[in-house]
């Protein structure tokens, strides 16, 4: 698929920075992290050039310090460069069928001893997210996503989300001793069920 694409690569990042918009309450969710000293991390099927640049522009050079990328790569073509048209190629995270098998970036930490182990949460909405589903601490679905339905079918607890305000809103919570990690996954998951039957 992605060797139908021929435009230059710095091309590409342009027309993606030019037409893509980002949740207006993602940035609200990286200052608060900021201030409480949250690490985040985009685990990405995209590639990372493209993400770096989409951040900046959209979250601004400060905050975008603040992201830690993992995802694919590009490099170019033999003989040719990425300003080049057919001159770039992707090069894949790992060999898994989406070129990034999430869980893989997610598993070390969460095998760390309880007293070394990060509280991880996860936010995410399609077929790319399902191998890291099962390694988060509270996973964050979108609604109406691929995802949704996959943990529905495999009964992993989530929470639903429609845009970062209300996972700004539950990290927050947690943050503050307002609830637990185990619960808001409880509850989310419960609340999401509960809306199927009234539907």
């Amino acid at each position: 698929m992605m060797d139908s694409i021929s435009k230059p690569f710095p091309e590409c990042i342009k027309y993606l920075t030019d037409n893509i918009q980002l949740d207006p309450y993602f940035t609200q969710f990286l200052e608060y992290a900021r201030a409480n000293n949250i690490p985040v991390v985009v685990l990405s099927s995209g590639m990372a050039p493209i993400i770096e640049a989409l951040l900046k522009k959209l979250v601004g050079e400060d905050l975008s310090r603040d992201i830690a990328i993992v995802a694919n790569d590009v490099k170019a073509r033999p003989g040719k460069t990425l300003d080049d048209e057919g001159g770039w190629q992707i090069v894949f995270h790992d060999d898994s069928g989406f070129g990034h098998d999430k869980s893989l970036t997610i598993r070390p930490y969460a095998s760390l001893p309880a007293d070394k182990r990060p509280t991880m949460f996860y936010a995410g909405d399609g077929v790319s997210d399902l191998s890291a589903a099962r390694e988060t601490d509270l996973l964050f679905a979108k609604k109406g996503k691929d995802l949704v339905t996959y943990c529905v079918r495999e009964d992993v607890p989530f929470t639903l989300f429609e845009d970062w305000s209300s996972i700004t809103a539950k990290v927050k919570d947690i943050v503050e001793g307002k609830t637990t990690v185990k619960e808001a996954a409880a509850e989310g998951y419960s609340l999401y069920k509960q809306s199927l039957k009234t539907a």
